[in-house]
């Protein structure tokens, strides 16, 4: 083999290990493996030649030595490719490092703009509340002058039934004396049944009807011969004796008959007084309690159970006193069981409705409730007879502060804070309106 060929080899594997070991000073472990392995084999090519003798033909001595300054170019090309990647990963990096230092501000930015939402939406819900109660309490403010006399009838029953006992007792306290001593004998028995017959009536005559008594009666003592015959008719009816009066012809014949009749009456009175208060109370208590359930407010604002019936009772015993003086109220209730809901804010929803159907028929016609079962809800009816909703208000009914009431009468919140209501119990209104009759239907779901 030519020593000048065989030097010039020995120089290009020295001159690529230069190069390499250059190359390997400022590059990453990923490139040394495959350039140890290029040296390598050159390595043992060179050794090869050297041993083999004639076994390497020139040609392939010289394409080698072309390889091996190919590989010695490409080393370079490769370091600089790898300064090149350095540099576009330092600045990959410093654009990370601004994009996150970008995306911590605009986090903090978001964390910042949610906590204002959240502290937003608290101060809406806090204020649909308020606007719940106060629309509530001007409702109330309204049918204040009708819950004062829906009070005052039964304490006016209740201190007129007490003066009169009070009356009775002090004239009656007076007589027993005379009395004990006028009744003798089966006259007591008599007398004490008179009493029992009058306390045990419990039917109630209209005015027609006690004079068509009171002149049968009066025929009836007449023919029995007794004295004061018209006058005893009128007592008798009132204490509610004038059937089978028979039995007690003798004791009003008796001469002192007008006495003993008259304690009669007042005793039997004691008993009518002591019911009439007892209703009285009753209803002055149902009153206070509908008052009492209606301006209540739930201030944890859970869904708890509540009796849809009960709630719409609620509110029609608040307008009772309305509802008496021209409306017939017809009223059909399925039999549901209680269902999750928000009661105080749907009772708000009982009187909006309620009190638009009074006022659309001017407190004079028909109203009808209904309560049903349909599929998956539970559907409250309310309707009245009135004049019906025109057709170019229809789209408007339900925005806030529209009103067809008269200033000062309504705000135009009523069916907006309604339909708010019911959408918070994931349920719908609806309406349907013609001449003479206009329906509101509440949606509610239902949950067996």
């Amino acid at each position: 083999m030519n020593s000048g060929r065989k030097l010039s080899i020995e120089q290009s594997v020295k001159k690529f290990e230069k190069i390499k070991d250059k190359f390997l000073e400022d590059t990453s472990l990923k490139l040394r493996t495959p350039l140890n392995t290029t040296v390598g084999i050159a390595e043992s090519l060179l050794k090869e030649a050297e041993s083999g003798g004639e076994k390497m033909s020139r040609e392939a001595m010289t394409e080698l030595s072309a390889a091996m300054f190919n590989m010695a170019e490409l080393s370079n090309d490769y370091k600089l490719f790898y300064v090149k990647l350095q540099e576009y990963n330092t600045m990959l990096e410093q654009q990370v490092l601004e994009k996150t230092k970008a995306l911590k501000l605009q986090n903090a930015k978001l964390l910042e703009l949610n906590r204002n939402l959240v502290r937003t939406l608290n101060e809406l819900k806090e204020s649909q509340a308020k606007l719940i109660q106060s629309e509530k309490m001007a409702a109330l403010g309204k049918l204040i002058a009708g819950i004062a006399h829906e009070i005052n009838t039964p304490l006016g029953v209740i201190r007129g039934s007490s003066n009169n006992i009070s009356n009775a007792l002090h004239e009656t306290f007076r007589e027993f004396p005379k009395l004990f001593k006028i009744l003798e004998g089966d006259k007591s028995e008599l007398f004490f049944n008179l009493l029992q017959q009058a306390v045990n009536t419990e039917e109630k005559l209209t005015a027609r009807e006690a004079r068509k008594a009171r002149r049968m009666l009066a025929t009836i003592l007449k023919a029995a011969r007794v004295t004061y015959a018209e006058r005893f008719a009128d007592t008798l009816v009132d204490m509610g004796v004038y059937e089978k009066i028979g039995p007690f012809l003798s004791l009003l014949r008796d001469p002192n008959a007008p006495m003993i009749l008259q304690i009669a009456y007042r005793l039997s009175a004691l008993d009518k007084n002591s019911r009439h208060i007892l209703t009285a109370v009753g209803r002055a208590s149902k009153v206070l309690f509908a008052l009492k359930r209606f301006a209540h407010h739930d201030h944890e604002g859970r869904r708890v159970k509540g009796n849809i019936a009960d709630g719409l009772e609620t509110v029609l015993e608040l307008y009772h006193n309305q509802i008496k003086k021209g409306v017939e109220l017809a009223k059909d209730y399925q039999d549901i069981p209680p269902i999750l809901c928000y009661p105080d804010e749907l009772n708000q929803v009982w009187t909006n409705l309620i009190h638009n159907a009074l006022h659309a028929m001017d407190y004079k016609g028909l109203l009808e409730i209904q309560i049903a079962q349909e599929e998956e809800y539970i559907v409250v009816s309310v309707t009245d007879n009135g004049p019906g909703i025109p057709e170019k208000i229809r789209g408007k009914i339900f925005d806030p502060f529209f009103t067809t009431k008269p200033a000062g009468e309504g705000s135009g919140l009523g069916l907006d804070i309604s339909k708010k209501i019911i959408e918070k119990h994931q349920g719908k209104i609806q309406f349907e309106s013609k001449p003479m009759r206009t329906t509101f239907r509440v949606l509610l779901p239902y949950d067996e």
